[in-house]
């Protein structure tokens, strides 16, 4: 039997359907959307405006901070908007759009972070060869093929899900269009669908995941041989690293690894890599890392000083 698909728009049911925690939500994610652009373009502009930028780690935590702002933006501005309307809908262009765009800014991210436990090995393991690898055309390369490799999964993802018949309902339980959400919906057999995208997504998630904790682990047997001092800086950054990579990828594969299916704690595994993960990452690199500081302090006390001449 052949499916039309006679939906033109969903109702996004959110977090909540009470107005008073809705009311409530809306500040809390607010106040957490103005500080992941604060923190992000505080980092970009920092190393931007400073030499940290000649250094393969901070010219990669500079594109983190760009997929960041990219990344929550396709989600955090309409449930933010959402949670003070009564109900919410969108548009079925505009949930396969937001699809697209969230899985391919994420999956630069997950990219990037993968370059980054590269990076703090070849620097750690193989310092010696450490600018030869790290030169400034392989790491144009190298974000280059993040971007080619994310859009080729959303690209699959967004095919496996716009040749989905939907006739109704159309309520979705999330706050953003999703695959698994959207699969549930389809009025059509999806179990060769949902192992595809468990393949796409949630396989993928974990080899990349599997990949890039044996990189640090292989980090940390190799500092064990290093003076206290070398071993504090190497572990106090490759914390850092572990703990975004930690906050990023457990709640994706808690919601992508397992079958096709959804649970109401997804929302809540969701808010993790959609807004809390972008949020937190400006603190963890910044707080524990001395060269960073030191260029907030320059590049700020700098330009508030310019400000100050001219207003004086």
């Amino acid at each position: 039997m052949k499916y039309t698909n006679n939906i033109t728009e969903f109702i996004l049911l959110g977090l909540s359907q009470n107005m008073k925690i809705k009311h409530v939500c809306f500040l809390l994610f607010l106040f957490c959307y103005i500080a992941i652009w604060m923190g992000n373009l505080i980092i970009m502009i920092s190393i931007t405006c400073s030499q940290l930028n000649d250094q393969p780690m901070y010219f990669f935590l500079n594109y983190l901070a760009l997929s960041d702002l990219c990344y929550t933006s396709t989600v955090t501005p309409k449930l933010v908007t959402d949670l003070l309307a009564e109900s919410s809908t969108i548009s079925y262009t505009d949930c396969m759009a937001q699809l697209f765009a969230m899985h391919f800014f994420g999956g630069i991210e997950i990219c990037i972070l993968t370059v980054m436990a590269y990076d703090r090995y070849v620097a750690i393991c193989r310092p010696l060869y450490y600018t030869i690898i790290m030169s400034r055309h392989r790491r144009y390369a190298m974000v280059s093929a993040s971007c080619a490799g994310a859009f080729l999964h959303s690209f699959v993802q967004g095919l496996l899900t716009i040749n989905l018949p939907f006739c109704g309902p159309s309520e979705i339980d999330h706050y953003f269009c999703d695959v698994y959400p959207l699969l549930k919906l389809a009025c059509t057999d999806t179990y060769r669908v949902g192992i595809l995208v468990v393949a796409n997504a949630g396989l993928m998630g974990l080899v990349i995941f599997v990949v890039v904790m044996l990189s640090y682990i292989l980090i940390l047997y190799t500092i064990k041989a290093y003076p206290a001092e070398s071993r504090y800086k190497a572990l106090s950054t490759c914390s850092s690293h572990i703990t975004v990579v930690v906050l990023f990828f457990v709640p994706i594969l808690f919601i992508y690894i397992r079958p096709a299916t959804t649970f109401p704690e997804d929302k809540v595994f969701a808010l993790f890599y959609t807004i809390i993960a972008p949020m937190f990452n400006p603190l963890i690199y910044t707080l524990r890392n001395a060269e960073m500081k030191n260029a907030l302090r320059k590049v700020w006390c700098q330009k508030l000083s310019l400000i100050a001449r001219q207003i004086i």
